[in-house]
This record gives structure tokens, C-alpha cells and sequence, in this order.
């Protein structure tokens, strides 16, 4: 890894000049080293953005200054990328020239239709939608990208003025919103998206990527009552939910009021409410009844073009980037992954034969074998207490891209009561849990003590298990490698079978095969 090449974009936006520097493992895979965020508010203008403010320039370009100086610090070499407020301005020579000789940094300016065939490479790094039409929705503060796109191919792709700072500028200049002005700007954003409606005329998934996504996202959370955890991404949000959020900003018609929403990042309570209304609107226009949300869009998709311009590749690996960002982990922190890798064989097949007693489906049997995989990835930090190591570990990586926080929670908790004490009330995590999700942690953290056992030598003694009802009990049979003895694996499996046979309602024995 100490090889590999490290990037570093910058996506100098209407609202924010951001920074991400990445190590690219390949073109499917990045380690994110460094992010930042200065809001700098570079678009202004009453709606029509034709010129950049003095001052704006000069936060942009101390901002690029910063964030350049931060790349350069993990070595990465820099791409730049402006986007709607740099592209429209009459005097973006005067900031493109700044940006050279004051900051150091040679900006892009990028199309409409660029930007959005990035945001939608971005999009597939996040959320796991390669194999399905998707329809994304990026907010800006001066434009939104819509996509149509399929695996790597952007069907459709547009930039619509409108974004959440322009329209900020035109129907909601004093930072009070009134009835009236909200009419108008909904019949505004209705008129810039009809003519897409004959383009796109079915999708799979909608997703939607943006700080604006995120609040709403999180202020959905917060009307539910839920923790929004320390991710939004892939989180899912309904129609229904989202007019609640509007319906909630529209009752707080001045800037204040809206800042003591619940889930409301402050920063944008005065272009949150002209955002929201956007991605309503424009949901709405396609009929989407849901939708997902990603962290990830334009500054990853420069990532990943960058890289494949330089070191060529394809997209293909995408449908399963959450099994390969599991088996990264894996990789950098376990000592012995052959072990955790024969465990979660192990798993899936007990998951797999005792599926008409546990009633589970394919979801959790995800969770089951990325818990396996990654069940020892504490050990580097010490072998005392690694199961509580690797829940810390699972629980805070940025590897595992494309799993939602709970998922990732729930993975971890696996992973966590793999070995010594049961999940109980008392463990503040696991208490933290809704019912569904602790039955699900109970069921598999049962499977995969049980599994685990069976290769307690780490030598692959067994190679296959059959599980069968015998009176009100549950045998589970194992088929031995030839001319190995199993005995310590049927001990050992047998010694951890109390907390699987406690889910199931009956008792549980390990033997060896005839």
C-alpha cells in the first residue's frame, strides 16, 4: 500500500471549497487519509450568478491554500474541479488566476454534464446500486445534477439552475420564508424539470448526494426519534417523510426558528428550506416514493476518473463493493485471515441449514459472513479483549463502503459476542438496538461461536456441516477431512453451542460423522 498512488480532489462548489486525499489501492478501491470543508459562499447574486463577490475570492482562495497545503502533506498530487458558481461567473478569470499564483492550485472548470457523469461515478463508490437503473439527485448551491445512469453508463444527464443558494437569492433574499414566495419557487423548480420527465421514464432506485440530502436525511431521522449515527449513507428516507421535513421548515419562517429544528446542521438554515424544496420537487417529478441517501458524489468521482485516466480500469467490480470493502478490512488488520475465512464458510453453511429453525433471510446472512470475516480484525490491538477491539475497529473504519450505520452496527455487535459473555441488556450498545436487530445479533453472534469452534485448530479439519431435528433437539453433524481427528473442533463447538441453542428454543449437539 506504501506504493500506490495518492490523489487528492477539490471540489470548489457554490456553498463550500472541499478536500478529500485518498491512496488508491486500485480503481475500486480508496484509503480515505484526510477530509475538509470550508463553507465559503462563493455564488451570490439575486439568483442569476454572474459575477463573484470580492470577498467570496478571497475566502475561496485561502480555503484552496489550506487544503492544498493538506494534500501536499500526505504527498498527493491535487485535481481541482469548479463547478456551477465559477462556470457562470463573467470574472472567474480573476479567481482562476488567484487560485494559480496565491494558492497554488490550477482549477477545472467543469461542464454541467460533467459534473454530473462524476457525481454519478462518486455515487457508485458509496451505495450499491451498480446493477440497477438508478435515478441521483446532487443539490448544490447553484445547480442540480439529475443522472439516469446504469452500472457505469450515464443515461441521462442534466444540471438544472437550481441550486439551494440561488434560489435562496431569488425567492428568499431576506432569510424569511413566506407562502407566496414558496409557490412561486415550487412552480419555478416544477418548470425546469418537466422537460426531463420525457427523458426518464422508469428507474430502480432514486439517490440523492449533497449536504442538503444529508440534512433532510437527518432531520427525518430526528422526526422518527432515531439516532442518525455516524453515517447517513444508504440511509432511506420516504416521500412521506420528507414533506413532513418541509412541512417542518415551512413553519419556521425565519432563520432562527429553523435552526432549532432537530437534525438541522445551522449552517444551512438559511438555504435549507429552497434546498428542500428541490429534491421534493424533483422526487416528486418522477414519482420516487424513496429515497437513499449517498455520502459520497462529485470529489469521489474525481477520484475515481482521475485514477482511471492515469492507471485505465473499468467500473465492473462495483455490484459488490461491500463484500470487497469488508475483505480490505480484513486484510489490513487480521494475522490470520485463512482462519477467519474457512470460520465464515463455516457460518454461512450452519446459517444455510438452519434456516427453518432461525427464519431468517438473505440480509442477515450478509451480516453473518462480513462478522466473520472481520471477528479477529482486534487482535492487532491486543489479543486481551480483542472481540471488544473489534467492535471498535468494525464500528469506526471508513472501509466498509456501501453498508448503512446500522448495518455496520449490527456487524459489529456480531463481531463483538463472538466469544466470552452473551449479548445482554446492560451493554449500552446493544441496548441500543431496536428488537429486530438485537434477535438478529443473538441468532448470528450464536452461529458464528459455533463455527468459529469448529476450527479451533486452524488447520480446515472440517470441511463440511449437516444440521438435522432429532427429538426436541437439533444435531449438528460435521463431515471431518480425511484422516483428521476432530476431536478438539466437536469439543469446542459443543463448549460454545449455549447462546445458538438459547435462540433457537431447543438444545443443540455437536458430533462427528460416521
Amino acid at each position: 500500500m506504501t506504493d500506490a498512488p495518492t490523489l487528492a480532489a477539490i471540489d470548489i462548489g457554490t456553498n463550500s471549497v472541499h478536500l478529500v486525499v485518498a491512496r488508491a489501492a486500485a480503481a475500486d478501491r480508496f484509503e480515505i487519509l484526510a477530509r475538509e470543508r470550508d463553507s465559503v459562499r462563493l455564488g451570490s447574486g439575486g439568483g442569476e450568478m454572474k459575477r463573484l463577490d470580492d470577498d467570496a475570492v478571497d475566502r475561496a482562495v485561502a480555503a484552496l491554500g489550506r487544503q492544498r497545503a493538506i494534500a501536499e502533506a500526505h504527498g498527493a498530487s491535487v485535481r481541482a474541479v469548479a463547478t456551477s458558481a465559477v462556470r457562470e461567473a463573467e470574472n472567474r478569470h480573476v479567481f482562476l488566476r488567484r487560485a494559480t499564483v496565491e494558492a497554488g492550485v490550477q482549477v477545472e472548470v467543469i461542464s454541467g454534464f460533467e459534473e454530473a457523469r462524476l457525481i454519478h461515478l462518486g455515487v457508485l463508490q458509496a451505495v450499491p446500486v451498480y446493477d440497477r437503473r438508478v435515478l441521483i439527485v446532487d443539490i448544490g448551491g447553484g445547480s442540480t445534477e439529475v443522472v439516469l445512469g446504469e452500472r457505469d453508463e450515464s443515461l441521462v444527464a442534466r444540471s438544472l439552475k437550481l441550486g439551494a443558494i440561488r434560489l435562496t437569492d431569488r425567492f428568499f433574499p431576506d432569510d424569511t420564508v413566506k407562502a407566496r414566495a414558496v409557490t412561486r419557487c415550487r412552480r419555478h423548480i416544477q418548470g425546469l424539470v418537466a422537460p426531463m420527465q420525457r427523458e426518464i421514464d422508469r428507474f430502480d432506485v432514486a439517490v440523492a448526494s449533497s449536504g442538503t440530502a444529508e440534512s433532510v436525511a437527518a432531520m427525518a431521522l430526528a422526526a422518527r426519534g432515531v439516532d442518525p449515527g455516524q453515517t447517513l449513507n444508504q440511509v432511506v428516507i420516504t416521500a412521506a417523510e420528507l414533506s413532513g421535513v418541509v412541512a417542518a421548515l415551512l413553519a419556521a419562517p425565519t432563520v432562527q426558528e429553523r435552526r432549532r429544528i432537530p437534525g438541522l446542521d445551522a449552517g444551512r438554515a438559511d438555504i435549507i428550506v429552497a434546498g428542500a424544496l428541490v429534491l421534493e420537487e424533483v422526487l416528486a417529478a418522477f414519482g420516487a416514493t424513496e429515497v437513499m441517501i449517498s455520502e459520497s458524489a462529485l470529489r469521489e468521482g474525481v477520484l475515481v476518473d482521475t485514477y482511471q485516466r492515469t492507471h485505465g480500469g473499468s467500473l465492473h467490480h462495483l455490484h459488490d463493493i461491500r463484500r470487497r470493502g469488508v475483505l480490505h478490512l480484513a486484510e489490513l488488520t487480521d494475522e490470520d485471515p485463512e482462519h477467519s475465512a474457512r470460520s465464515a464458510e463455516l457460518a454461512l453453511e450452519l446459517f444455510d441449514q438452519l434456516a427453518p429453525w432461525h427464519g431468517l433471510d438473505d440480509g442477515p446472512r450478509e451480516y453473518l459472513e462480513a462478522a466473520a470475516l472481520l471477528c479477529n480484525v482486534g487482535l492487532f490491538i491486543s489479543h486481551s479483549g480483542h472481540h471488544k477491539h473489534s467492535y471498535y475497529v468494525i464500528r469506526n473504519s471508513e472501509h466498509l463502503t456501501g453498508f448503512t450505520d446500522g448495518e455496520i452496527e449490527v456487524i459489529a455487535q456480531v463481531a463483538r459476542y463472538h466469544r466470552k459473555s452473551a449479548p445482554k441488556a446492560k451493554h449500552e450498545p446493544f441496548a441500543g438496538l431496536d428488537e429486530a436487530d438485537q434477535a438478529v445479533v443473538r441468532i448470528l453472534a450464536g452461529i458464528l461461536r459455533v463455527a468459529i469452534g469448529l476450527d479451533r485448530a486452524h488447520r480446515g479439519s472440517v470441511v463440511a456441516v449437516a444440521c438435522r431435528e432429532e427429538g426436541d433437539g437439533l444435531v449438528i453433524e460435521i463431515e471431518a477431512a480425511a484422516g483428521v481427528d476432530t476431536t478438539v473442533e466437536v469439543w469446542s463447538a459443543d463448549e460454545r453451542k449455549g447462546l445458538l441453542a438459547e435462540v433457537l428454543g431447543r438444545p443443540v449437539e455437536v458430533v462427528s460423522g460416521g
